[in-house]
């Protein structure tokens, strides 16, 4: 049988180098057995014991109600698991053994892992693992994890204590005489119901917090002893009384019960740290007063922005001409091949002219850029710095009453909307979380960046160098973006108001320390987590699509095809908001996949039947304008491919995230409601001037 191991600590400790180390980076995600959240979990041989290590979610407490820390507690608690690593920071121990003094108030069996030694090292900050043991009771393992250093050791020790060893000598946490008090009262009953395989202390504090959703579990854990549970809460209900008189509400005791794990912390942290360099965190500083002030914050935001994009748009041109041109060789081959076999055309012409093409082009248009752009965004990530993007928007999302964190979810939407849409379960509210999602297309994602760039290419950058006009393209696609943020802002503070009412919640924002960032390690993540991730579900939703535009593009009627008489039921709408139906039918049909909007926007224009691309803007722009496009049509396109409906990806995403036709349908509305007022009034305004 597998010896359960749970791997827990606080955010940006190295936790998840140390499971990657661990588990040889073959760790899987699934629902673990009764949870309705996804845990990541892998599997290390030592010996003849086999282990199977769960990364919980990163959390600072197991006091407070976000999802992370539930899902922590609740796997710690009744999964029971044989033994629990918590890993520490050595740059911040004192944070970090507030999590470790709970956890001991639930599993006994626990191994205490200090990590980032090295960083610790060069601020001349010294951890006395010896002591640290001694006072705790527990094992204590220093580490650098990105090296392997002290990884044998600690696979040692997680040994030992999955078999229960007598090591341990813990001393219960110690609060106030009250509360002291309220928990010999309760601890008799407690014990009989939990048969003492759960921790009773830990279950008498959550009841005296009156965690209500904890107590549910609790209670539909033990159905069997009802009438001992009833009997708990009747016995509460007296010591409530008596608590209450000498002034400990439950929230009163929260607080008090969190401060004593606080005050336990420093305690043991100013006994076994030693600061050599009481300045260690200068630079950090120094780097969080350019990042984050008031002048200089937003203007190096926009200037990382910049250099992303101009990178991501440069780099993404040479691969994804090479994976084009491999993709459609290969098709003609495949022609061929039919042929040559007799095939019917009716068989092989809408599996290759239709899926198979339009599959091709959404791999050889997605790849390449997602590649790029989620390693570098990533980086930032690893470096440190998307939690200062956090702290310099917080301000923003805080006015309109949604949660500061919704910037990290829209920074991640830049890659992929659905992967901004999943980002959003950092958010602990489930108004704000809804909010982020609801807002979260208004940043375009890279399946829109190549429709935009080809407008902003066409029509404002000129032609200039190659160099120059990706520079220029890049500008202003940042001020396209700056437009999207400012919507999802606005959309936020209008659903705050409105169908998503509430106060705004408060949450802690780290701001972790500088570090140099694991390039190998997260090019290999970032690629293999987000963007194969992203593309395969990308790929499922293209593939039907292929087929239908392939459709709609051969079956005709009295000689003309369906999606010529589909452009034309469309175009007096279209016109009125300064598009044409061919535009607004290209949009219809490539809600699968934004990156085919172009293509089929062409091949309509050229009257073909399969998806077109033409590599020459000035020949593309001539067909544009030939085709009536002016000014204001390329405006209005930059604007409608900024705000419109998401993709059919994101919807599945948002779908599988709020279960919910309502909040789906509402995603889908709102972005396209703002688009089509947006491009309306800046058309009628156009036609005035001009």
């Amino acid at each position: 049988m597998d010896k359960i191991i749970a791997l827990a600590g606080n955010p940006n400790v190295g936790k998840s180098t140390i499971f990657n180390a661990l588990t040889g980076m073959k760790q899987h995600t699934g629902n673990w057995t009764g949870k309705t959240v996804e845990l990541a979990h892998g599997f290390k041989l030592y010996g003849k014991l086999k282990f199977r290590i769960v990364d919980l979610p990163g959390c600072y407490s197991l006091l407070s109600f976000s999802d992370e820390e539930r899902v922590a507690r609740d796997f710690l608690y009744f999964s029971e698991p044989d033994c629990v690593i918590v890993v520490c920071d050595a740059t911040c121990l004192e944070r970090n053994l507030n999590l470790v003094l709970q956890i001991m108030e639930i599993c006994p069996q626990i191994v205490v892992c200090v990590n980032l030694l090295d960083e610790a090292e060069k601020k001349q900050i010294f951890v006395h693992l010896n002591k640290l043991s001694d006072i705790l009771g527990v094992p204590v393992i220093g580490t650098t994890a990105r090296n392997g250093k002290g990884l044998n050791k600690l696979v040692g020790l997680m040994a030992r204590g999955s078999v229960k060893s007598h090591w341990l000598d813990l001393k219960p946490i110690l609060y106030p005489q009250p509360i002291e008090n309220a928990i010999e009262k309760l601890s008799k009953t407690t014990k009989e119901l939990v048969c003492n395989e759960l921790p009773f202390r830990f279950t008498i504090l959550k009841l005296l917090q009156q965690d209500k959703a904890f107590l549910n579990d609790i209670k539909e854990r033990f159905l069997d002893k009802e009438d001992v549970y009833d009997l708990l809460m009747q016995e509460y209900k007296q010591v409530k009384i008596d608590l209450e008189k000498q002034g400990y509400t439950p929230s009163h005791i929260q607080d008090i019960i969190a401060e004593t794990f606080i005050k336990k912390a420093e305690v043991i942290s100013e006994s076994v740290v030693d600061y050599k360099n009481q300045h260690y965190d200068k630079k950090d500083r120094l780097l969080d007063k350019l990042f984050t002030s008031r002048l200089t914050g937003f203007p190096i935001m926009l200037l990382f922005m910049l250099i992303i994009f101009w990178i991501t748009i440069c780099g993404a041109n040479y691969p994804s001409a090479i994976i084009s041109d491999f993709l459609f060789s290969l098709q003609d081959i495949l022609v061929d091949k039919a042929q040559s076999a007799n095939i019917p055309a009716e068989i092989y012409q809408p599996l290759l002219f239709g899926v198979y093409h339009v599959l091709a082009w959404v791999v050889s248009v997605m790849l390449p850029p997602m590649a790029i752009f989620f390693p570098l965004f990533t980086l930032l990530e690893d470096f440190g710095y998307l939690p200062r993007i956090a702290f310099n928007l917080d301000k923003c999302f805080q006015k309109c009453k949604a949660s500061g964190k919704q910037a990290l979810t829209m920074c991640m939407g830049f890659g992929c909307n659905a992967v901004g849409v999943t980002g959003s379960r950092i958010i602990d509210s489930p108004r704000e979380r809804l909010v982020a999602i609801l807002t979260n297309n208004f940043v375009p994602c890279n399946g829109r960046f190549p429709t935009i760039i080809a407008i902003i290419t066409m029509f404002f950058a000129g032609k200039a160098a190659n160099v120059e006009t990706s520079f220029l393209s890049a500008v202003i696609l940042v001020l396209v973006i700056v437009f999207g943020i400012f919507m999802t802002l606005i959309t936020s503070k209008i659903l705050s108001h409105t169908v998503l009412k509430g106060i705004p919640s408060s949450f802690t924002l780290e701001l972790p320390p500088y570090r140099r960032p694991q390039i190998g390690k997260v090019i290999a993540r970032s690629i293999f987590d987000r963007t194969l991730f992203v593309l395969a579900r990308a790929v499922i939703v293209a593939a039907p699509a292929g087929l239908v535009i392939w459709l709609f593009t051969n079956i005709t009627v009295n000689d003309i095809s369906i999606l010529n008489y589909c452009t034309n039921f469309l175009d007096p709408f279209a016109r009125l908001i300064g598009l044409d139906g061919v535009i607004l039918m290209a949009f219809i049909l490539g809600m699968p996949a934004n990156e085919i909007v172009v293509p089929i926007m062409l091949m309509t224009y050229l009257s073909q039947g399969s998806l077109t691309n033409i590599e020459d803007m000035n020949v593309m722009k001539t067909l544009l304008m030939d085709n009536g496009w002016t000014i204001i049509t390329a405006i209005n396109m930059i604007l409608f491919s900024l705000m419109h409906w998401p993709c059919t990806t994101t919807c599945l995403t948002i779908h599988k995230e709020t279960k919910s036709l309502y909040w789906t349908a509402l995603a889908i509305i709102l972005p396209t409601v703002c688009g089509l007022a947006i491009c309306f009034t800046f058309t009628q305004l156009a036609n005035l001037i001009i």
